[in-house]
């Protein structure tokens, strides 16, 4: 026998029981599991649709790199053309992603991943159409820069389809999945530039402008799916921020929502500390191909290849990082969660020491060296994870907000570390590497300054007031 309310058919309240059996959901309709292959519940088209998205966005990111060696010539780029533009990218997904964050609040965040996605690759091949000059290249990164932003909709998106019980692994899997675009990016491209040039008859120049119709088709496609196949209403955890007018109300207006998530000290120190974990993630994978090729004579395809298996761990790592932030959580709560969190990224760093070393011995080979940068990204990657584990316990008024300054601060440290250990010849590949290892390690120290209310902290427990704030309070 079926329980219904009054104004509940039976027929309602079966269908309810049958969904309420292919996917489990807590009071507030957010999935309290992660089945990835029950496609009948809309919380996991919700889930494939978000990650499919932001891999496309990914992919349209890191879409120019593979194709530099027919870019140069066409376009004259030097190398300071290359700092400038790599720049240019950082920037505006710096400036795109504390935008994002107000957004996904005020707007439905899957509406938000979708406008980004169109935003920023409508541009694109019209751009690389017209393309004569360094300034283009330029504007053609700054411009694909935008759709790294879609990750702090994603992420927001991931946090009101899940339970805090599973929302870990599930904002994890997301983010380890989508960077699989950018890996994608580095094997689809050539072989498109290729096919354009070769069986289909066009020139060079020609050829890889219209390469460029590729990353966009894939983000004009997704962001396509993500509006017409899910739907706030399939949700009701993601309702929120359409229907729920009582909560908009209390949170209160675009600037209010800002203020509150900036005023969140907690947001700052994960900010920080994402920004060594992600951060290091975006160096490494602009260096790791020159460091192979300068420290250990590798030719170029062969260092390539030896750097994409840093990359290549973020399919499990990041994943890895979320679950463990989970289960860190059922068993010890949030104190649980932010040990994990330094313990994985201290030991981050002082293997980003060791890898920096290993270039300096000269009695050091290849296949050591790719096994401890292995363990270096598994280990960064999960850190990642196990950040966004906690990210959305800080604050649950502005969590977009939170969401942005966090993932805002993985571009920044990103541009520290290349400012200060990669720029120019100050310091050479391996001090630089060695140098960022202990930059981790020490700017991981200020996670043991998050408290929560109710939780607790890594060396104090929960307040002892009863008038405390409650955890999602603020």
């Amino acid at each position: 026998m079926v329980l219904r309310d009054d104004d509940q058919t039976e027929a309602e309240a079966e269908a309810e029981a049958e969904a309420e059996a292919v996917q489990p959901v807590d009071s507030e309709g957010r999935a309290t599991a992660l089945r990835l292959l029950a496609f009948s519940s809309p919380h996991t088209r919700a889930f494939h649709l978000s990650w499919l998205s932001l891999a496309a966005c990914f992919f349209a990111a890191f879409a120019s790199p593979p194709l530099l060696p027919a870019l140069r010539p066409a376009l004259r780029i030097l190398p300071c053309h290359l700092s400038a533009a790599s720049s240019a990218s950082l920037l505006s997904a710096l400036l795109s992603r504390l935008l994002l964050g107000p957004a996904c609040h005020l707007l439905p965040s899957r509406l938000v991943l979708a406008a980004v996605s169109l935003l920023s690759a409508l541009p694109l091949p019209f751009i690389a159409a017209v393309a004569a000059s360094p300034a283009d290249y330029i504007a053609l990164r700054a411009v694909s820069g935008v759709s790294l932003a879609a990750f702090v909709a994603n992420q927001d998106w991931v946090a009101a389809i899940f339970a805090p019980r599973v929302v870990g692994a599930a904002a994890a899997l997301a983010a380890g999945w989508a960077n699989a675009g950018a890996a994608a990016a580095q094997l689809v491209m050539p072989r498109a530039f290729e096919l354009l040039r070769g069986p289909l008859g066009f020139t060079t120049d020609a050829a890889w402008r219209l390469a460029f119709v590729v990353p966009a088709a894939l983000q004009v496609a997704t962001a396509l799916a993500v509006v017409f196949l899910a739907d706030d209403d399939d949700v009701p955890g993601n309702k929120n921020k359409k229907n729920n007018k009582k909560e908009l109300e209390g949170s209160g207006s675009f600037w209010e929502v800002l203020e509150d998530g900036v005023g969140n000290y907690r947001g700052w120190v994960l900010a920080l500390t994402y920004g060594y974990c992600y951060g290091a993630e975006l160096i490494m994978e602009n260096i790791a191909a020159r460091y192979f090729y300068e420290k250990f004579g590798l030719d170029m395809d062969s260092a390539g290849a030896a750097a994409a298996f840093f990359g290549a761990m973020n399919v499990v790592a990041r994943p890895a990082g979320g679950m463990a932030s989970d289960e860190l959580g059922r068993r010890f709560g949030m104190r649980g969660r932010l040990w994990g969190l330094w313990a994985a990224q201290t030991v981050a760093g002082m293997l980003c020491i060791l890898l920096g070393r290993m270039g300096r011995w000269s009695s050091s080979s290849v296949a050591p060296t790719v096994a401890v940068m292995v363990v270096f990204a598994l280990f960064v990657q999960a850190a990642s994870g196990l950040t966004f584990g906690i990210v959305p316990f800080v604050s649950k008024r502005s969590m977009g907000v939170i969401s942005g300054m966090t993932g805002s601060g993985g571009v920044v440290g990103a541009m520290t570390m290349q400012l200060l250990f990669f720029s120019g010849s100050k310091y050479a590949i391996e001090t630089g590497i060695s140098s960022m290892g202990a930059m981790i390690v020490v700017c991981t120290l200020p996670i043991a300054l998050i408290r929560f209310p109710e939780s607790g902290g890594m060396f104090c427990g929960p307040h002892s007031s009863s008038s405390a704030a409650r955890d999602g309070d603020y």
